[in-house]
């Protein structure tokens, strides 16, 4: 049995760890705050400019992803039913830098090496240091380091890689281009996602329905369209749209994941609080107990001295 000064330590290491702890939660909620800002500050010109790629190519245009209460909960998942999986793949896999996310990491990494198991993937970019080690691991080291971006998402970064994957995309040198990273629904669940990036016009997936996120009419096509008049013509219409969509599509995907990443921290943090304060009433409990055992026998050790006398 433990003696009350071994009760005490445990006493004041578990309230150093709970004001650790509720500071950390108190942190992930105001990033996450401001991480779901930023991704309904964007949705706007994400919709307008899908609103215009749709016109520009009569509604069968690159569908950008919609976030999760624009879409069927169900819907998330689906994606991976339509997984490209022929010919030479990049994966662009998202994770975060720290740990005490709960299973933030866990089932990234997991996706990810789903995602390689099934299909002929040549690159990995990793996003997030416990991505990049895991990957590493299994024989897919990243080209580049881009762990800043699970922290700090940024257009510009995520732009030019973007862009560096739509020249290899042009030149024939790869096939298909998956995003992997946990989407956020809510505050106390997040999903482990399969999302195409750039994918061969047209391609249909294993279950015969077309793959989203594939363009079914090829960017810088001249397709009519009789209730539309585009200027200066839809080939330049479509060769600038194209791109933007691209890069805004992996930038949303870095933000859904940073806020499913605070999210995740947010709960992991309250959990352990909670558990924290009951082991602290566990100790507490234990160690008057033991006060008042021990003031209790000293009462009647003093009380059969005066017996004695």
């Amino acid at each position: 049995m433990p003696t009350l000064k071994e009760i005490k330590g445990r006493i004041a290491s578990v309230q150093n760890t709970l004001k650790i702890t509720s500071a950390m939660k108190l942190v992930s909620s105001a990033k996450l705050r401001k991480a779901q800002t930023a991704i309904e500050s964007m949705r706007p010109y994400q919709a307008k400019l899908q609103e215009i790629l749709d016109t520009a190519t009569g509604g069968a245009s690159l569908k950008t992803p919609v976030f999760a209460d624009e879409r069927a909960p169900e819907a998330v998942p689906s994606a991976e039913k339509a997984i490209f999986r022929d010919g030479d793949t990049v994966v662009i896999a998202m994770a975060s830098n720290s740990s005490l996310c709960g299973g933030f990491n866990a089932n990234a990494i997991a996706k990810a090496k789903k995602v390689l198991r099934d299909c002929k993937v040549v690159r990995v970019y990793s996003i997030g240091k416990k991505m990049a080690d895991a990957m590493r691991k299994a024989g897919y080291p990243s080209p580049e380091d881009y762990s800043a971006l699970s922290d700090h998402p940024s257009y510009g970064p995520a732009s030019d890689l973007a862009e560096k994957l739509m020249e290899e995309y042009a030149e024939g040198k790869i096939s298909s281009v998956l995003l992997v990273y946990n989407h956020f629904v809510s505050t106390g669940k997040q999903v482990p996602v399969v999302e195409p990036l750039l994918e061969i016009a047209g391609q249909a997936g294993n279950d015969g329905t077309a793959i989203p996120g594939t363009p079914s009419v090829i960017p810088g096509s001249d397709r009519e369209s009789p209730d539309v008049i585009l200027e200066p013509s839809r080939k330049e219409l479509l060769d600038a749209l194209y791109p933007k969509t691209i890069k805004l599509k992996l930038f949303a995907a870095l933000l859904d994941s940073a806020a499913a990443e605070h999210a995740a921290r947010t709960v992991a943090m309250q959990t352990a609080t909670d558990n924290g304060e009951d082991l602290l009433a566990e100790l507490t409990l234990q160690y008057n107990k033991g006060r008042q055992q021990k003031i209790t026998s000293e009462i009647l050790d003093l009380a059969g001295g005066q017996a004695r006398e």
